[in-house]
């Protein structure tokens, strides 16, 4: 169950109910989700949630309904993050994970390598240890090749994920390599599971031949119930009846995963259909799908590679599918970025130089607005995002030093140039140094029951106003008012706007509408505006 706390509960009170949940047998859990402050505790207990509705300090409980408990997103409502080196697996991000399915020779794996880095990918893939069908396949070359993944690491900056399959490996993988992979003859070795919970490496597991979604967040609770959070769902396709492809690839469970977990999800086309030509289709559809990142075999010369070389990808057919993710990732909000690693170590090379080993990108308006979204999407976590008021502002704060980046939208798909911004570009001596193509959605949002034809007041910034005028000009329903705010002006600000206007005359009263200015009534009316 989770225990809602009060903003008020004093740390006696806490400890009160931390210690009443130990003495149950639970295994309690602190967190902290879109600032409330909560405790989740796992086991059976002896009291009824009314016991614990009224202990002081607690302003609700709610009963998590599902087997797993730690991997649901009623437990955590917030997207984990999984962080391996510089790359964060989660996040506004797609991250591409390639590479040959077994290492065959130092040779082959860095030469691999440096092409998967060149087109895009973050990590390196390649099986030191494989589990085969056979007994006479190509079994990998064990710890030798579990050298040659770190010496990839050395030498490209690409952080490295094999397959564990014993507990016996643990302090190999511990030695060599940046996060393991739990295959799919193995998402039910439990002992394995435990194991790598205890060890911490990054862990990505894969979904059984066979196994329900349930039977794979079972197995993934294993994982997390052992202190082990940094997990990743890797759906690699499932067992059917199908023998045109290896397996069936499952892209109903990204949006399934999505809904039930709050773990990322990655996608492995290359198992699932086992043909270089499927591969190449099902990965761009498991981006549109929503999927996190995708894993994805690799080889520099698949014709004569000891394992799997029929589904894996030549360097220039992979090369073309990652072009193919930059067009479809910002449909879903997301991208791919070719400059992911360098650009990280660019950030961090600037922050030793400034002597403060921070870095810090201004935008306009506040958290949450698509100017912040935008700065995230491309420095990811490694800058500091600072609201600002203008774009004056924004243009003086870096030419002063104050930061070290400004983000500001120059051009829109549906109306054009943002002139001030081209205008203060030939004011200040200053240079562009990246780009980033962002898609963005305005919601009309009012009370609910509210309908379209009836609003007679809009409140906005002016930048909707013109990038939805094809919206405007298509509505039959009259002249709607129309009132701008300053740029800068916060959320709760707009909302104390809202709150004080008064409704306009309206020669039938009870169809005027007011907005709304409680946040959490609002919600989407039926017109969602898009531009580029």
């Amino acid at each position: 169950m989770i225990l809602v706390l009060e903003d008020e509960i004093t740390q006696d009170q806490k400890s009160n109910i931390r210690s009443i949940l130990f003495t149950e047998g639970c295994v309690v859990r602190e967190m902290t989700e879109a600032g409330q402050n909560i405790i989740g505790a796992l086991g059976k207990v002896g009291q009824n949630i009314e016991f614990f509705e009224k202990l002081p300090g607690v302003a609700s409980v709610i009963s998590i309904s599902t087997a797993f408990k730690l991997v649901s997103r009623q437990m955590h409502p917030e997207d984990t993050l999984v962080q391996i080196g510089d790359v964060v697996v989660g996040g506004e991000r797609i991250a591409i994970i390639a590479g040959p399915c077994a290492i065959e020779s130092r040779e082959q794996a860095l030469t691999t390598a440096r092409e998967v880095r060149r087109y895009g990918a973050v990590m390196f893939r390649g099986g030191a240890f494989k589990p085969r069908t056979s007994p006479y396949s190509f079994q990998g070359l064990g710890e030798e090749g579990l050298k040659i993944l770190a010496e990839v690491r050395e030498t490209t900056g690409l952080r490295v994920v094999t397959e564990m399959t014993s507990t016996a490996q643990a302090d190999m993988m511990m030695k060599y390599v940046d996060a393991v992979q739990i295959g799919a003859r193995n998402m039910q070795n439990f002992e394995l599971l435990k194991c790598v919970g205890r060890i911490g490496k990054p862990v990505i597991l894969k979904r059984g031949l066979s196994s329900t979604i349930e039977e794979w967040l079972m197995s993934a609770e294993y994982i997390l119930s052992e202190g082990n959070d940094h997990v990743i769902l890797c759906e690699r396709g499932i067992r059917t009846f199908e023998p045109y492809t290896r397996n069936t690839l499952d892209l109903s469970a990204i949006p399934v995963l999505k809904n039930l977990t709050h773990l990322p999800v990655i996608i492995d086309p290359s198992h699932a259909t086992g043909i270089r030509e499927k591969v190449i289709p099902m990965a761009r559809a498991a981006i549109a799908a929503g999927a996190d990142g995708l894993m994805i075999e690799v080889h520099h010369n698949p014709d004569e590679a000891l394992s799997d070389g029929p589904q894996s990808l030549y360097p220039t057919q992979f090369g073309q599918l990652t072009r193919d993710i930059y067009v479809i990732a910002p449909v879903i909000g997301k991208q791919l970025d070719f400059d992911y690693l360098d650009k990280a170590t660019a950030v961090d090379h600037l922050g030793k130089a400034n002597g403060t080993g921070l870095q810090r990108a201004a935008f306009l308006g506040e958290m949450g607005t698509f100017s912040h979204k935008a700065c995230t999407q491309y420095f990811g976590d490694k800058v500091t995002a600072v609201p600002a008021p203008s774009f004056k502002t924004i243009f003086e704060g870096v030419k002063n030093g104050e930061v070290d980046f400004g983000i500001v939208p120059v051009e829109n798909s549906l109306t054009g140039s943002i002139h001030e911004n081209y205008d203060l570009l030939l004011e200040y001596d200053l240079k562009i140094v990246g780009e980033i193509a962002l898609r963005i959605i305005h919601h009309l949002i009012g009370k609910p029951g509210a309908e379209i034809e009836n609003i007679k007041r809009v409140l906005s910034v002016s930048w909707p106003f013109s990038s939805a005028a094809c919206f405007w000009s298509n509505m039959t329903t009259g002249n709607w008012l129309r009132s701008r705010t300053p740029p800068g002006l916060s959320r709760r600000s707009v909302k104390r706007r809202i709150s004080q206007m008064q409704p306009l005359p309206a020669k039938k009263p009870r169809q005027s509408t007011e907005w709304k200015s409680s946040q959490k009534a609002l919600r989407p009316i039926r017109a969602t505006i898009h531009g580029l």
